[in-house]
């Protein structure tokens, strides 16, 4: 996979150099000549020039990547990156980084961004993701605000504990991908039981999460019948995959 990345800081390095342990190829584009000595980063191909310019993405042959990371500390830059990107070369996914929280919500298709990773958001919700338990916590926004990545840790003494994916009726626009337990990454299937201390990982609508958390959190004297699947003829069990 060929990437692009914009801005060669301590945080569009960091970016480089996993990328590059993953045998990616990277380009890196900076204004500053000084940064390629010492960014440590090898195997990386370098650009210096402002990419802002259309000349300056023309040279880095921007309809061949794969990716363009705009990760620069300047949000004006990353929008117009993001926005050329897209428009004059077809880019087919890009990713913006947002350095003022105020300005997270331009930060979607219209500039041509089609994933915004907000760094102070994204900080606070690993933090929230280490202390909460029992709540629903958003991991990650996708799709430019439609879907997100959330991830909900279950109490020892929650409703769903012994419940099997299957049993649980998900709300529509909510699908399980993970369950992390004992540190360990398992696939979801039906027949799954849910355990006290799974983290669950869900992708999800914005509007969605709401009703997940609903679920998720409901106490566990309420009714089940709202959120476990009646017993049903053999031949449909009402479980989609």
């Amino acid at each position: 996979m060929k990437v692009v990345i914009v801005g060669a800081g301590s945080v569009g390095s960091s970016i480089a150099r996993e990328l590059l342990s993953h045998k990616h190829e990277i380009l890196l584009i900076d204004l500053k000549p000084e940064v390629i000595g010492r960014s440590g980063l090898r195997g990386a191909h370098w650009l210096v020039g402002d990419a802002c310019e259309l000349s300056t993405l023309k040279d880095a042959r921007l309809e061949d990547a794969d990716v363009v990371v705009s990760a620069t500390g300047d949000d004006k830059v990353n929008l117009v990156v993001s926005l050329l990107a897209k428009t004059e070369f077809g880019v087919g996914r890009t990713v913006g980084r947002v350095n003022n929280p105020k300005n997270d919500w331009m930060f979607d298709d219209s500039w041509g961004v089609d994933v915004a990773v907000n760094t102070p958001q994204l900080m606070t919700a690993l933090v929230e993701e280490a202390v909460e338990i029992g709540d629903l916590v958003r991991l990650l926004t996708l799709q430019t605000g439609v879907s997100s990545l959330v991830e909900f840790t279950v109490p020892h003494d929650s409703h769903v504990i012994g419940l099997t994916v299957g049993d649980i009726d998900w709300p529509e626009d909510a699908t399980l991908v993970a369950i992390l337990r004992d540190q360990a990454p398992i696939t979801p299937s039906r027949d799954d039981v849910i355990d006290g201390g799974d983290e669950l990982f869900f992708v999800t609508t914005i509007v969605a999460e709401d009703d997940l958390r609903a679920l998720l959190s409901a106490p566990e004297d309420q009714d089940q019948d709202q959120h476990t699947r009646e017993s049903q003829p053999s031949g449909d069990d009402g479980f989609d995959g």
